[in-house]
């Protein structure tokens, strides 16, 4: 197997953001992907009015793609204060308001999967009570998904870029995603593996594909160092690919890598599909 054999997405709050949000998709399409995923595009607006998510999903139907991911509401993202589900107070506030909502607009686009950021530790609060908030918030995503026939993601992130968040390995994402689906009995709690994060954690990926991949409901890439396309460092992105697919993953692979000092229609070279 070789990269063309895999389902690439690419992640439209990363890539093609040198253009306006409502002209990603079309750029996507033109650069020869079919689906696209993205970030919560409002971060200062859980609930944003009809009008503005009626025209990206205008956009994104109207460019042929299919979204195949979203976030709900996770803050300010790219940034260290990301994720909200387990911040007491407002931003938890915001977290619950936008879990309809981003239902809804994922069900409207036939978009299966939803991913829930878990958030950074709070100074003055109790690690554990955050934890507690968190799984309640995490039940109620997974319900909120459950409704619209759509996964829970759960996504690690990385110690050194997000030094406050606790969700910084294969094994403790799972763990969460394991007391989600006890809590809820859906079993629709599913680990979002992303290459790029558990190896700036120095996790054995290999290992982690073995013991992890029949958990994993979503995959995303980069390569390190540096967060760029596969092939500007040092990951084996190709053979880490093959091996998931060998274990039986068979959904999407997202590109969440940064473009660099080019225009992202040019960081595509390494597909062996582009032209």
């Amino acid at each position: 197997m070789g990269y063309s054999d895999q389902r690439f997405n690419v992640n439209l709050s990363i890539l093609f953001t040198e253009l306006p949000l409502l002209e990603r998709p079309a750029a996507a399409a033109a650069a020869g992907f079919g689906a696209v995923e993205l970030w919560w595009p409002w971060v200062d607006a859980p609930t944003p009015e009809r009008s503005e998510l009626d025209a990206l999903k205008k956009a994104i139907e109207d460019a042929g793609v299919r979204l195949v991911g979203l976030n709900f509401y996770a803050g300010q993202l790219p940034g260290p204060d990301r994720g909200a589900l387990s911040i007491p107070g407002e931003e938890s506030a915001r977290f619950r308001a936008n879990l309809a909502v981003a239902a809804d607009f994922a069900e409207s686009l036939g978009c299966k999967a939803l991913n829930a950021l878990y958030g950074n530790r709070v100074d003055g609060v109790d690690p554990a009570a955050q934890d507690a908030l968190a799984l309640e918030n995490l039940v109620l995503a997974a319900r909120e998904a459950d409704r619209v026939g759509a996964v829970l993601l759960i996504e690690a992130l990385n110690a050194p870029e997000s030094p406050r968040c606790p969700i910084v390995s294969a094994p403790k994402a799972i763990e969460v995603v394991d007391k989600v689906n006890a809590a809820t009995g859906l079993g629709n709690a599913k680990f979002l593996m992303d290459l790029y994060h558990l190896s700036m954690n120095g996790e054995d990926l290999p290992a982690v594909i073995e013991r992890y991949a029949a958990k994993t409901g979503h995959v995303q890439i980069a390569d390190n160092p540096g967060r760029g396309a596969p092939g500007t460092g040092a990951l084996p992105l190709e053979d880490l690919l093959d091996q998931l697919w060998k274990a039986g993953y068979d959904g999407w692979v997202g590109l969440e890598y940064k473009a660099g000092d080019r225009a992202s229609a040019e960081s595509f070279g390494w597909l062996p599909s582009a032209d």
